[in-house]
């Protein structure tokens, strides 16, 4: 599929001009600027990612799948470059009508400069350590790299393209999703079980919620070596005890089937103190004015819990739902490593990111572990974004 660079860019600068000159026009400002400015953005949005690729997934020889790819990365470079300039532009205008109506503004500099010299140590630092990794993380998963060779070379996009059609990734992003899905429910579950429990007013409460929390301590790396020693099929306390119970053995770290299931248990015994603590803090924000008017009106305890605690908790397990979904996705390397070396018995412990480490650092392919970095980045905040879209209306804030 051959595509003309200028084409694309003309392209780009007339759907530019038409959505910020739409932006300047409700705003009240002058639609030609507005024109004017949506189509300079727009073009440089199109050539963002493109150029230093060369347009190379429009060449002849590629396939529909590559100018897929290309037309997704031209529409995110002029998202990331439309999206910023709708949203100054339109505070810039609202904020002239309101300096030349003469209404009063605070908290504004009187010279728009005057915010950089301040931001400059903050920018300065997301520059360095978020914005220039970021960046050559994307170069890195367009070349045939390895760890310690002097040349790259350019493979343009095959480096995702090759995982639409790899049955074997395509199994790990599965595996993935529902071991993290697993480790999400039945960590939360449990600690809203033990953090209702535990914030019961029992003597000696605050020894018990310490030893609750202490685990979110440890790193993941120790709480796969705990969980190894207890569940070793060999040595392991686990099977010691089920033998003598139940004269049964499971093979803990070895069976394919049984082995994703000591990951998830080991991950959700780490995770399970930071969810603790915050859902006793926000069992203290439930007023118990509430929990007695429905123990009046003949309301029973789950009752009382489903319609007035549990609303109440909204918030804090909406910002659970994230952290521990962020948790399953990234954390869980260490644990995979020391409990399942080499991901499991036939891959049955790979995860997306346990692949990233095991390609870029063990297998010295920097390409592909960038690509596949980038994949689980997105996946990760295209889960986040339709959580906040989801869940976000069904969060109760206050009474």
């Amino acid at each position: 599929m051959i595509v003309s660079p200028q084409l694309l860019i003309l392209g780009a600068a007339v759907i530019g001009a038409g959505v910020l000159g739409s932006v300047f026009r409700r705003a009240g400002g002058r639609t030609p600027v507005g024109v004017a400015l949506g189509a300079a953005g727009g073009a440089l949005g199109s050539m963002l990612f493109m150029a230093p690729l060369d347009y190379c997934t429009f060449e002849a020889e590629r396939k529909t799948l590559d100018a897929i790819f290309g037309v997704l990365l031209v529409v995110a470079g002029m998202a990331l470059v439309l999206a910023p300039a709708s949203w100054i532009s339109e505070r810039l205008i609202r904020r002239q009508s309101l300096i030349s109506e003469s209404q009063i503004t605070t908290g504004t500099f009187k010279h728009w400069w005057l915010a950089f010299p301040l931001l400059l140590p903050t920018l300065t630092i997301l520059v360095l350590f978020l914005y220039y990794p970021s960046v050559e993380t994307l170069r890195l998963s367009t070349k045939l790299s390895r760890l310690g060779a002097r040349r790259e070379v350019s493979v343009c996009m095959d480096n995702f393209t090759r995982l639409v059609h790899d049955a074997e990734y395509l199994d790990i992003v599965g595996r993935t999703l529902w071991i993290s899905a697993v480790i999400v429910v039945l960590s939360m579950a449990l600690s809203l079980l033990i953090a209702t429990m535990a914030y019961l007013p029992v003597r000696g409460a605050s020894i018990y919620r310490v030893l609750l929390v202490w685990p979110y301590a440890i790193s993941p790396a120790v709480a796969g070596i705990i969980f190894l020693l207890m569940f070793n099929p060999a040595g392991g306390i686990i099977n010691h005890l089920t033998g003598q119970w139940f004269g049964i053995k499971l093979g803990w770290l070895n069976d394919p089937k049984v082995a994703p299931w000591t990951v998830i248990l080991a991950s959700v015994w780490k995770s399970m103190g930071f969810n603790i603590l915050f859902y006793i803090a926000g069992l203290q924000n439930v007023p118990k004015d509430l929990i007695e008017a429905g123990a009046i009106d003949g309301a029973g305890v789950l009752r009382r819990f489903w319609h007035i605690v549990w609303p109440m908790l909204s918030p804090t397990t909406f910002f659970l739902i994230v952290t521990n979904l962020t948790y399953a996705f990234f954390e869980t390397y260490a644990t995979i490593d020391y409990l399942t070396p080499g991901g499991g018995p036939l891959k049955s412990t790979t995860t997306m990111m346990y692949q990233v480490v095991q390609l870029g650092i063990r297998n010295n392919d920097m390409g592909k572990a960038a690509a596949q970095s980038i994949v689980l980045f997105l996946l990760v905040i295209g889960l986040t974004l339709l959580l906040f879209r989801s869940g976000e209306r069904r969060v109760t804030y206050g009474v």
